[in-house]
């Protein structure tokens, strides 16, 4: 089990050096080997519908047409599965932000067939304002801004953060932990 987890990372590491060097195929094969891993991580994300506004697989499929057109080229594991969180928040925050003109009865605001997951205002409400003051928290500290895309809104685990951030899962810890206060104080009515 170790060895094949070690094998996988390895070939995605060797894709993603193809892929850098303009073997443009080579992507595929890195989405594809990871494919299943991002769903479990989008599902998990996704559970019971707390700030979504799509399923797992239309959240990977949309990351992956977004990855692959992006002038970003990953150089390993870890790169691709933090650009990968920073797209999958890009992704949310422009769901959560259609739905908003929608329920304002803005610009677009008949739902398409492909929007069919109910999501609450608080919900959408909640995920821009933390969007809002990641703008304000990425001028202070980058660490705690990559480490709340992909804790809050990849729903990585620590572990995985780590791994995607090329971090200690101490320092992740402590960036969480950090992010967390600064979040709750600037997300704090009367502030």
């Amino acid at each position: 089990m170790v060895k094949d987890a070690v094998a996988t990372q390895g070939a995605v590491t060797l894709a993603l050096e193809a892929h850098a060097r303009g073997e443009d195929k080579a992507f595929d094969e890195v989405f594809a080997t990871v494919y299943e891993e991002l769903r479990v991580l989008a599902r998990s994300r996704l559970k019971g519908g707390r700030q979504a506004t799509l399923d797992s697989s239309d959240l990977v499929n949309e990351a992956y047409l977004r990855l692959a057109g992006a002038d970003a080229k990953p150089t390993n594991r870890g790169h691709f599965f933090a650009l990968s969180a920073r797209v999958m928040r890009q992704i949310i925050v422009d769901r959560a932000r259609r739905r908003q003109r929608q329920k304002r009865g803005g610009p677009n605001s008949d739902a398409t067939l492909e929007e069919h997951h109910a999501v609450l205002a608080a919900d959408i409400d909640e995920v821009l304002f933390v969007d809002e003051a990641l703008g304000r928290l990425a001028v202070l500290d980058e660490n705690l801004l990559r480490t709340v895309e992909c804790r809050y809104f990849a729903g990585y685990t620590e572990e995985e953060t780590a791994a995607a951030l090329g971090v200690t899962t101490r320092s992740v810890s402590r960036y969480w932990s950090k992010a967390r206060s600064w979040l709750e104080q600037e997300l704090t009515p009367g502030r």
